[in-house]
């Protein structure tokens, strides 16, 4: 009954031609400043914008942070750092269930391939993209130029300024902006606490509240071997926030689907969510059985497992709202809307008429290629950290014979540091784990494209799929990233002479995921960015660009105020306690994953710990996957809260926003300095968050 409630009042209000409240993932360089300041009496100056911009840190391994000292330290969540902890523990050191916790700046411990982002820069360069597309070219066509435009203007700007430089796609094509990036990759781990506390009351607590989570951690961006020293960071409030409070959101939301045509949404719900779905729902079960062979296999498999798992409670709340009729509805009659005062219009039938049919005709292609597509371009098939770096090598190789405009994109010039520091990364890969993950894709590839297709045995070569993946995992070096360097070294010739068993699948089966490429890129995402760009155009023309981009992993900024809200006639208030989580551990009986950790136990019976310090609190901010670790600040700029997760409710936000039970969750500004000082006893961490000097 709550879902349909929720989601018919999500219908009513994406009908409204309107934004919402405080609906919306701004972009920093076309913030909505009247509604601000009509609606919360705040305007945001240019320095604060600045400071606030340049505060914001994105992480490569998916997520967000900020600089929140001059001396580089970057907060974030656990879960963010998750991938780091795990690629740092050994077997005697588990950080990622244990915690860790430098004492000294010597003792902070870099992580392997981790790179962070800020945003120095936006320029439009729509014009430059769409310079050399024609009316005579097919969208496929146009679509190659743009991606080759893309490329030029990328490298052209990283030879100007050394920085990285993205082209982002926005408005579904409509604009195209320039993101200039500050990159750092000397990264060190500083803290980060117990598992059990980052994720108390596990998959079951997942996505609810309340909530009792210290989803925290801290790291520190170097820069030729000294902390950096970033021109801006934000202050820490030791107050925190207070309930009605504006609060805001700096962060990389990862991608929403508000602005999607109702053919496209159908396709997401019959189609797309279901094979991914599949696809969660196999892995799951997979490595839930493997953690059960032992202590090590459960250490190595479990933050896969929690990616997983939370992907996949994503997607069925998504679906949910994807097959709610009262939402379709109200989807279909906005967008008849729209095409009505297209087609009451003679120049703008002409113009705009046919993208609805064109997207349409592009999902078809879509259903018809998911499999193969998923499968082998995007790699599902091969569910191995060894095969994703053979197909790194064979490409990298291929793509470098080519000029710089006619690669693939992600293999341009201008990304290429950030493409060798994931290739040659000193992360470690367990061939146990490899074998079963590979074995168990290479079984569920079989299942959906059937054990006699063309592509399934050119793959398996009349082995089993256990027989395969042992041969393939045992037959590769690539373990060792000195072999890598070796075949990166060595170019095409190296690449085509390779008898290394991943090496050798990758280009057995690179022409067929090639081919599936061409056809996505062409028919598929080709269509549907030239025709957005029409739909787009045509949505400028009546409002302008007063609303907001679909999200696409750049920074935005949100806002909300701190607010309860009431489910099923009980109010939900908007704070928790850190004495709460002591109710709710012995609520399930101190049993996983409701066990808090010793840490937090005797520091409450030492009589260190308050209580009443409030620990996670909802707000209204828009927020989505991807704002994880985004810091949450007042009107002056000051830390009150870091961004963790969203409640169930939350969940139909990729498709649109609403503000009555859909609640932003965050670790408080003042659990995160309790817990430090009294728990952890890091007194020089909460120095430097408290700006005292050494």
């Amino acid at each position: 009954m709550l879902r349909f409630a929720l989601l018919t009042i999500l219908g009513l209000v994406l009908a409204a031609p309107a934004l919402h409240a405080d609906e919306g993932m701004w972009v920093f360089n076309n913030l909505p400043m009247e509604r601000l300041k009509d609606r919360h009496g705040f305007t945001p100056t240019p320095a604060w914008i600045d400071h606030l911009r340049g505060s914001a840190v994105r992480f490569n391994s998916g997520g967000s942070g900020s600089f929140v000292s001059p001396d580089g330290l970057v907060m974030t969540n656990h879960h963010v750092a998750a991938d780091t902890l795990q690629k740092i523990s050994t077997p005697e050191k588990d950080y990622y269930k244990n915690g860790f916790l430098a004492k000294s700046r010597e003792e902070e411990v870099k992580a392997p391939d981790l790179e962070l982002n800020v945003l120095v820069n936006i320029e439009d360069v729509t014009a430059k993209v769409n310079a050399k597309v024609t009316k005579a070219m097919s969208d496929g066509e146009a679509a190659k130029v743009r991606r080759e435009a893309m490329i030029d203007i990328e490298k052209e700007a990283t030879d100007k300024n050394g920085m990285r430089n993205d082209v982002v796609t926005l408005y579904q094509g409509g604009q195209y902006h320039l993101y200039t990036l500050k990159k750092y990759t000397d990264v060190r781990l500083v803290f980060a606490p117990e598992f059990a506390i980052a994720f108390f009351g596990g998959d079951p607590d997942n996505f609810e509240y309340p909530r009792y989570d210290l989803d925290v951690a801290f790291f520190r961006a170097y820069e030729d071997g000294k902390p950096a020293k970033p021109k801006h960071s934000l202050k820490w409030s030791t107050e925190g926030s207070k309930d009605g409070e504006l609060v805001f959101v700096a962060g990389h939301p990862g991608r929403t689907n508000r602005l999607n045509t109702v053919a496209h949404l159908e396709y997401l719900r019959d189609v797309g969510f279901p094979f991914t779905l599949d696809l969660l729902r196999n892995r799951e079960a997979h490595l839930l059985e493997y953690g059960k062979l032992g202590a090590e296999q459960l250490r190595q498999s479990k933050e896969d497992l929690f990616g997983i798992q939370n992907s996949r409670k994503a997607r069925v709340g998504g679906l949910g709202g994807l097959r709610d009729a009262a939402f379709l509805d109200r989807k279909k009659k906005d967008e008849a809307a729209l095409r009505d005062r297209v087609k009451a219009d003679a120049r703008k039938t002409d113009e705009f008429g046919s993208a609805w049919e064109k997207i349409a005709d592009s999902f078809k292609v879509a259903a018809t290629n998911i499999a193969a597509f998923n499968f082998l371009e995007q790699g599902q098939a091969f569910d191995s950290n060894l095969f994703s770096i053979a197909r790194t090598l064979v490409r990298m190789a291929d793509e470098d014979q080519k000029p710089n405009a006619e690669r693939l994109r992600e293999y341009g010039s201008a990304g290429r540091a950030s493409l060798e520091q994931r290739i040659f990364s000193e992360a470690p890969i367990y061939p146990e784990l490899e074998t079963a993950k590979l074995t168990n894709s290479l079984k569920f590839f079989a299942s959906k494209m059937g054990p006699n297709h063309p592509l399934v045995a050119k793959v398996l070569d009349g082995k089993s799929p256990e027989q395969a993946a042992k041969d393939l995992v045992s037959g590769s070096t690539l373990g060792s990233v000195s072999a890598r360097r070796e075949l990166a070294k060595g170019g095409a010739q190296a690449i085509a002479q390779s008898s290394d068993t991943m090496v050798a699948l990758a280009r057995k089966i690179d022409g067929d995921a090639r081919a599936v490429r061409k056809v996505w890129e062409d028919q598929v995402e080709g269509v549907r960015t030239a025709q957005y760009a029409r739909i787009a155009k045509a949505l400028f023309e009546d409002q302008g660009t007063s609303t907001y981009p679909d999200a696409t992993f750049t920074l935005r900024l949100a806002f909300g105020t701190v607010k309860g809200y009431e489910v099923g006639g009980k109010a939900i208030p908007p704070y928790t306690t850190i004495g709460g989580a002591f109710d709710h551990a012995k609520a399930h009986g101190n049993t996983d994953p409701y066990e808090l950790p010793k840490s937090w136990f005797g520091a409450r019976d030492a009589g260190r710990l308050k209580l009443d310090t409030p620990l996670n609190f909802v707000s209204t901010a828009d927020i989505i996957g991807g704002n994880s670790g985004s810091p949450v600040v007042n009107t002056k700029n000051e830390v009150v809260g870091l961004i963790f997760d969203g409640n169930i409710e939350s969940l139909v936000l990729d498709f649109g926003y609403e503000d009555r039970v859909a609640r932003a969750v965050s670790v408080d500004s003042r659990a995160i300095l309790e817990a430090l000082k009294s728990v952890y006893q890091a007194n020089d961490l909460v120095r430097e968050l408290n700006r005292v000097v050494r």
